[in-house]
């Protein structure tokens, strides 16, 4: 074959009429998967994980919010019975396996329990405590906020959306009749919202950073009851914005269950060494039982917003926020996030 025979001449097609068969139209830049879902659409999916949520708070009318955060780890049965199912991992719907939960009492009687299931039987008792505490103290919560004088839903209160302490938490709204917003992040293994979540209200994250900046951006308080890693990090995060003061808010801090988490960090330790200082220990409260917690929330919230709020509204040039209605004029902070929590520049 001679050289180019296989190749077909343009020029030669133009000569003769022939002309290539008509391409489809190519896809939108916004509808190629292929794009959106690779590398180079990293920056428009990130961007979507602010814009999607915030355009769905303001829809809800959501000013601000409470944040639960807690173990995954565990979760509620009948509460007759008292019986908690270890799950195989944070968030997972997977039980774990029958080794590492917690012993019954015909195991205990017979011997056949392994210290680990000892040792978790005891725990379960007082973890199905915190689910309840957490119920509880969400429900009296809620049921307050519903009745502050508002054109939005104030102070709601807000999960990781998983089991445990974050079901508890969106239970104890959802019982009160409010909003209740969770906060979810896809992961490997299988693992699905609570089902007491507002639907509306029901968020789901790739990226972990973003689903954290939704936890602080909008929250006024968090409340933070016995958990693991997650727990950890979510807690220390929020208090080291608010040590390094990176947050234009007071933010009410309580550390529920005193017993628990002064067995697993020991602060003081911290302020001997001189790691923090003394005035560190001062941007968390501890609280052991619902009733305590409330009345620091509520007297926190009130101090640093709602007292504040009233004197601004008897001066509204001072204090005059950006109405629902008006979120197109005024600066590009304005836009983004009227109302919203901010940090400092």
């Amino acid at each position: 074959m001679e050289e180019g025979a296989g190749r077909r001449d343009v020029r030669t097609d133009a000569l003769t009429g022939g002309v290539p068969k008509p391409l489809e139209k190519a896809a939108l830049a916004y509808e190629n998967p292929d794009f959106l879902n690779g590398a180079d659409g990293r920056l428009i999916r990130i961007l979507a994980e602010y814009l999607e949520p915030l355009a769905r708070f303001r829809r809800e009318q959501i000013q601000d919010t409470v944040v639960f955060f807690g173990s995954a780890r565990f979760r509620g049965k009948e509460e007759a019975d008292h019986e908690l199912e270890l799950l195989d991992n944070t968030g997972s719907s997977q039980a774990a396996p029958s080794h590492e939960q917690p012993a019954s009492v015909p195991q205990i009687v017979e011997g056949t329990a392994t210290e680990l299931q000892r040792k978790r039987a005891v725990a379960a008792v007082e973890m199905a405590r915190y689910y309840e505490d957490a119920r509880r103290l969400a429900h009296m919560l809620t049921s307050w906020a519903k009745g502050i004088p508002s054109r939005r839903h104030r102070f709601v209160v807000t999960s990781g959306g998983g089991p445990g302490i974050m079901e508890a938490a969106n239970r104890g709204a959802y019982e009160a009749g409010g909003k209740t917003i969770g906060l979810n992040i896809r992961l490997p293994f299988e693992q699905f919202p609570n089902p007491y979540i507002t639907p509306s209200l029901n968020f789901e994250f790739h990226y972990f950073f973003m689903r954290k900046l939704w936890f602080a951006y909008l929250s006024k308080a968090l409340v933070v009851f016995p958990g693991g890693f997650g727990t950890l990090d979510e807690m220390f995060e929020i208090l080291t914005l608010a040590q390094t003061q990176k947050l234009a808010k007071k933010i009410t801090v309580v550390i529920y269950g005193s017993e628990y988490w002064k067995k697993v960090f020991n602060l003081d330790a911290l302020v001997d060494t001189g790691a923090i200082s003394p005035k560190d220990i001062e941007l968390f409260q501890y609280a052991d039982t619902p009733e305590q917690a409330f009345e620091m929330l509520r007297g926190g919230l009130t101090q640093n917003y709602l007292l504040a709020e009233a004197a601004a509204a008897k001066n509204p040039k001072a204090g005059e926020a950006v109405d629902g209605e008006d979120l197109m004029v005024g600066t590009l902070e304005d836009f983004l996030g009227p109302e919203l929590a901010k940090t400092q520049k």
